[in-house]
Formats: C-alpha cells, sequence, structure tokens
C-alpha cells in the first residue's frame, strides 16, 4: 500500500503542546495565543483560567467562530461562567480542555473545514 502525505489547505497547524509552550508549524509559541485555520493572533492578554475575563472573548469573537476551544495548560481548568457565556449567549459553542486535546480537537475540525478558533492560555 502506498501512503501519501496530503498537507492542510489552511495556514496553521498545531504540532503539539507541552509545558514549554504550543507548536504552530515550526513555531513555539510561549505567551497565550488564539488561533483560526488561517489566522493567528499572538500575544493574547490572560496567561491563566484566573486572569481570563469576559472582555478577553472579543479577540476569539473577532474571528467568528462557531466553536471555540479553551486550551487551559496540562490540564483541563474551566474559566468563570461569566467568560463561558460572553459566548454562549451568541449562539457559540465552547469546549474546555487541556491545551494538548485541543490541540488535536483543533485539527480535526479544521480539515473539516469547520469555523474553530483556539484559543491557548500559555502562563508566561
Amino acid at each position: 500500500m502506498q501512503l501519501f502525505q496530503e498537507n492542510p489547505d489552511f495556514a496553521y497547524v498545531l504540532r503539539g503542546a507541552g509545558p514549554e509552550g504550543v507548536r504552530v508549524n515550526q513555531q513555539l509559541l510561549t505567551a497565550s495565543f488564539v488561533l483560526s485555520p488561517n489566522q493567528l493572533v499572538e500575544a493574547w492578554r490572560p496567561a491563566s483560567v484566573e486572569t481570563l475575563a469576559p472582555e478577553d472573548m472579543d479577540a476569539v469573537l473577532a474571528l467568528n467562530p462557531a466553536v471555540v476551544l479553551l486550551g487551559t495548560g496540562p490540564r483541563q481548568r474551566f474559566p468563570a461562567p461569566a467568560v463561558m457565556a460572553a459566548l454562549l449567549t451568541r449562539g457559540i459553542g465552547m469546549e474546555v480542555m487541556d491545551s494538548a486535546a485541543a490541540a488535536r480537537t483543533f485539527n480535526v475540525l479544521a480539515t473539516e473545514g469547520r469555523a474553530v478558533v483556539a484559543a491557548f492560555l500559555v502562563p508566561g
């Protein structure tokens, strides 16, 4: 059987997440960021779930998501209800997961052509 490498038709692929940061394409990001399949917003303000505020979701909303993945670091940690409400009241789904799971899920949804945005909290 012959195998072929399929290259995605979008600009940004998440290659992994670990204690040192999150790898987007070949770049290791060590500060929080927001990502859609074709746009990267670096230097997103919050560094943890505790510092995440509803107004921080404006950068996420600007990318017009249908679903948002929130990567919270090495383990899943839920933000304040007001943060989740900033998306849910607009009919936008939000999934909270550890960063490695968020990276894998982002790639699957982006490959399917979904309007997915991932927001990663990376301690500074």
